[in-house]
């Protein structure tokens, strides 16, 4: 017997979510939020979230004492958060639209992120889902949500450790980037963020990744000039690549560049325990064994990035540190590592995809056979 139904068609306008463009303003000088925020006269709330650290910063006193000891500007609030990686969590994201909740907030106010990526990612997420979608601006305040995390409208948190595995397409309505605040950063944000950095020139500027090598000193020491160009030179080549591919369905894929192997590592150290730009640049260093192994790209390209990668500072072996202090075999390490990566959200199904290079600015993206992936993790 033949069952007949009804079948009805509903059809919807695609819904452009957060800004329809990003305004990135590379702002030279000293930091001053309170001219930046307060020099004009806002008709819609907003509210501030920063963490603990970007709190403690002398550089952000001025425009904190402008709150009250309720949090209060005016129609403005501020909140401040716990830092570190272990609370990028869902929890943190709704309790920052609980604020906004109980500010009486309208979908009209304006979220604005101040601080490193976890803050960036968790602010623009609580944005997206309060009231189905609210504006939100960013300020960057470590070199890695400078030059990555903050710019292309990525969301989100961690959940069930597993990185950013939870989160939206977001765009902020405009990022404000001081590259002063690259001078308050510890060793460890710091090098994080130039894991990004290297990434970015290893994938788009060639000249970037020569002057890397060449004025490694100048690098260290985070000369203005080096720290613009590492800037503007990533915020640049990001952008281009998010505009054509916001939602990650092709070209922008090539960013994930070490990511893979990246998060994983992150993943089964414990989240907080690796810095992701030092992940990445682990991830890196495998990734290009990886290429090396399958036949796409000569050993001397995967020899000198890893010589270059080393003199840095980054580990680049195949069994990372905090790996190692696990107390496990390598043989099981490497077998956890890859059940991690097949949960990794960029894969279409079971299979691993890996960003791999051929060259310099050269890159692919290509599902791996196990035993390889296993081999240039032992």
């Amino acid at each position: 017997m033949i069952m007949e139904f009804d079948e009805i068609n509903l059809t919807y306008p695609i819904v452009h979510p957060g800004a329809e463009k990003t305004l990135i303003k590379i702002r030279q000088g000293e930091i001053d939020l309170k001219k930046l925020f307060f020099s004009a006269t806002y008709s819609s709330p907003r509210l501030f979230v920063l963490d603990t650290t970007v709190g403690s910063l002398p550089t952000m006193q001025h425009f904190i004492r402008e709150f009250d000891d309720d949090g209060n500007h005016g129609k403005d609030s501020i909140m401040i958060i716990d830092a570190g990686e272990e609370f990028k969590t869902i929890d943190t994201v709704l309790k920052i639209v609980k604020t906004a909740i109980n500010k009486n907030y309208g979908r009209n106010m304006t979220f604005v992120g101040i601080g490193g990526g976890a803050v960036t990612d968790m602010t623009a997420f609580a944005a997206s889902i309060f009231k189905r979608g609210s504006k939100v601006e960013l300020v960057p305040t470590t070199l890695l949500s400078m030059v990555d995390a903050a710019v292309g409208g990525k969301t989100g948190c961690d959940f069930d450790s597993y990185k950013n595995m939870i989160g939206t397409f977001f765009p902020a309505s405009s990022i404000h980037i001081f590259p002063e605040y690259v001078k308050t950063l510890s060793e460890e944000q710091y090098r994080s963020g130039l894991g990004e950095v290297m990434k970015t020139a290893l994938l788009y500027s060639e000249s970037l990744y020569n002057d890397l090598k060449k004025r490694q000193q100048d690098v260290f020491d985070r000369k203005s000039d080096i720290v613009h160009q590492m800037i503007t030179t990533c915020v640049r080549a990001k952008a281009n690549v998010v505009e054509q591919d916001f939602t990650e369905k092709n070209i922008r894929r090539n960013l994930n560049l070490g990511h893979t192997f990246a998060h994983a590592l992150e993943s089964y150290a414990g989240l907080g325990k690796v810095a992701h730009g030092d992940a990445v640049a682990w991830g890196i260093a495998r990734a290009l064994e990886l290429s090396a192994l399958i036949g796409i790209c000569h050993t001397s390209y995967k020899d000198e990035v890893k010589k270059t990668l080393a003199s840095f500072g980054w580990e680049t072996e195949a069994v990372h540190s905090a790996l190692r202090e696990t107390g496990k075999e390598s043989e099981t390490i490497a077998r956890d590592l890859i059940d991690i990566m097949k949960k990794d959200k960029k894969n279409v199904d079971e299979n691993i995809r890996f960003v791999l290079q051929t060259g310099p600015c050269a890159t692919l993206i290509k599902e791996v056979s196990e035993d390889k992936v296993y081999q240039v993790l032992q």
